[in-house]
């Protein structure tokens, strides 16, 4: 029975990770890298009024703080806001297509790999340009389609598999959604899309490769090489192959 139980417990682990993605829950050098193209987007908006939407557990709220900001998180999941409120003060449970705050909020949000697991990504976008004030600015991460690995695992036999599955983005549309149906993925055209006919503009449209960490983790000198060979990419035309678009979008007065 507690066999049973176990391995129960543990499918609905897998499948929460599979919906909703799996937060950062430790700091390490890709965190680290991240943060600071946010601090550097955001200029001195750091110290305005922020809110994290889809906070997970409270890694970045928390190293936003230092900056003298009001930062507020907002996390779907209740286990894992509850998680992040007890690092943080101002953590809410409540979804990223219905924010509960009024339009003209805040001066800085960050989505960090969070619009692919919601129902209803358009949305998402909306509701974080309205809570937005003129001049605000949206710093955005999401996958890249053009990344060689799905990140997320996938569905095979109607059993989740977890990992990264080599090609499954370069898939056709129609194929590529019924082996992860679970999240989204994204071209630069898809992401066009989501802001269209919004009061914005865009202040970044770039894609990065990943930091890497458990491959140096495991490879040392090796897998810090690799890296760095990958980060270089962000400068030429093969960056399309990268992790995630990275955009920074300001609302403009209307």
């Amino acid at each position: 029975m507690s066999q049973r139980m176990n391995e129960s417990a543990n499918e609905r682990d897998m499948d929460k990770a599979a919906l909703r993605g799996e937060p950062s829950y430790v700091w390490r050098a890709g965190q680290e890298r991240r943060l600071q193209m946010i601090v550097d987007a955001a200029e001195e908006r750091i110290r305005g009024d922020i809110l994290e939407n889809g906070c997970g557990v409270g890694m970045y709220v928390e190293h936003l703080t230092p900056f003298n900001g009001k930062t507020t998180g907002l996390e779907f999941d209740y286990d894992r806001a509850a998680d992040a409120g007890s690092r943080s003060p101002r953590i809410l449970n409540g979804a990223g297509e219905h924010l509960p705050f009024p339009s003209n909020s805040f001066d800085l949000i960050l989505s960090h790999e969070v619009i692919e697991h919601v129902q209803n990504d358009l949305l998402a976008i909306h509701e974080m340009i309205r809570t937005l004030r003129p001049g605000g600015r949206l710093t955005l991460f999401c996958p890249n389609r053009g990344y060689p690995f799905e990140t997320h695992g996938i569905y095979w036999r109607r059993k989740y598999k977890f990992g990264n599955i080599l090609f499954v983005n370069y898939l056709p549309r129609k194929w590529r959604d019924k082996l992860a149906p679970h999240v989204e993925v994204y071209t630069r055209r898809d992401m066009e899309k989501l802001f269209e006919k919004l009061p914005v503009k865009f202040v970044k449209r770039t894609i990065v490769f990943g930091a890497y960490d458990n491959i140096i983790a495991r490879l040392g000198i090796v897998g810090k090489m690799l890296r760095t060979m990958l980060q270089w990419l962000e400068k030429t035309p093969l960056k399309i192959f990268g992790l995630s678009h990275f955009w920074v979008v300001e609302k403009i007065d209307t």
